[in-house]
């Protein structure tokens, strides 16, 4: 109902009829910045989304990728009916599509996506799905267990985190799946639940200084619902601080990226296009200038950069796309920007126990990452 106006007091001001007081013109102002940069970060968001919905009717290889970072950008945007239209999509097919990589994938951050808007009873329909198929990789299930714990179904998301640890490892951590045990961990917590083997295996694993109790401790979860300012600022930056990588890199803009040329393929290329040669003297000078040009770009600040694989049959289709000569040099970081479009950037710099990006087998640390 709208409210009424309020009433002429004595001295012809505007009587509050309410009882409160009226809001600060700087609250006032502040508030109406506010709403200015949400709307603001929502239309960033749906531009990007609809960038890469163009993008992936260009390169058909890569429609999955970059349609689910799509989906990721209109989630963000709030744009949640769109967003079900592209995962919809995506698992109807489309003439001359592969088949999906992940199938699981997408149906389960479909059901998260609907779940959120109201569709309650078919996201748990979905993620029943999801449990059944027994994903062979950890994303569908952590997201699918997510979405229940988010929505205070604490008992479904614990069997669910469970079964996806006993599905892909056993009693032994799955690769990749550090993101399942701390999961499982937090939400067994939350319903006080004694500690077993996994939970162990979750405190040994967990690389910050502050241990998962103390981190997953219920009674500062649940302070999320206080009233205390600072309580709530120090929630947050801590759910920030543990928030999974996975969607967020799906809804990250398209990163710096640098060329990388495998031996083999920059051996062919400099074969066939040797007014190449002044750029890449010699394969390990190549790999020894993308690390400085990549350590001296996060120097500067730039954020998210990445490593993007080229070969030379790519290369040259996309210099006919350009109607230009793969010999020409400035072609090079026109090929890099479209590869990293396409979502094929490899994030950058790797852990320092991971394997290195240039393929030699060794650690970054013991590699490329050694100061």
């Amino acid at each position: 109902m709208r409210p009424e106006t309020p009433s002429a007091g004595p001295d012809g001001d505007s009587a509050d009829t309410t009882g409160s007081p009226a809001p600060a013109p700087a609250d006032a102002d502040r508030a109406d910045s506010s709403d200015r940069s949400d709307r603001s970060d929502r239309s960033v968001h749906v531009e990007r989304a609809e960038r890469l919905e163009r993008t992936a009717g260009l390169y058909a290889e890569d429609a999955e990728r970059l349609l689910l970072q799509a989906a990721a950008h209109l989630e963000l945007a709030g744009r949640r009916e769109r967003a079900t239209a592209l995962y919809d999509r995506l698992l109807a097919g489309e003439p001359g599509s592969a088949p999906l990589e992940s199938p699981a994938l997408v149906r389960a951050l479909k059901a998260a996506n609907l779940w959120e808007y109201g569709h309650e009873a078919e996201a748990r329909a979905i993620i029943d799905g999801v449990r059944l198929s027994a994903p062979e990789a950890p994303e569908p299930w952590e997201i699918a267990a997510e979405a229940l714990a988010a929505h205070d179904e604490l008992d479904a998301a614990q069997d669910t985190f469970t079964e996806a640890l006993t599905a892909l490892g056993g009693d032994g951590v799955p690769a990749g799946a550090h993101a399942l045990l701390f999961g499982r961990h937090r939400v067994r917590r939350m319903l006080g639940a004694e500690h077993d083997a996994w939970d162990t295996l979750a405190d040994e694993a967990h690389p910050a200084d502050v241990p998962l109790d103390e981190l997953h401790d219920p009674g500062r979860i649940w302070s999320l619902g206080s009233e205390n300012p600072d309580e709530l600022r120090a929630e947050i930056a801590r759910i920030n601080a543990e928030l999974g990588a996975y969607r967020t890199a799906l809804s990250r803009p398209f990163p710096v990226a640098v060329l990388h040329w495998p031996a083999p393929e920059l051996a062919e290329l400099l074969a066939a296009y040797p007014d190449l040669a002044a750029e890449y003297p010699s394969h390990e000078d190549h790999l020894a200038t993308i690390e400085r040009s990549l350590r001296e770009l996060s120097a500067s600040g730039t954020p998210n950069l990445g490593i993007v694989p080229a070969t030379v049959p790519s290369y040259e289709a996309f210099a006919a796309s350009e109607s230009t000569t793969p010999a020409d040099p400035s072609l090079l970081p026109q090929y890099a920007t479209t590869l990293a479009a396409r979502g094929l950037a490899t994030p950058w710099p790797p852990a320092a126990g991971e394997g290195c990006w240039c393929g030699s087998g060794e650690r970054y640390g013991g590699c490329h990452g050694a100061a």
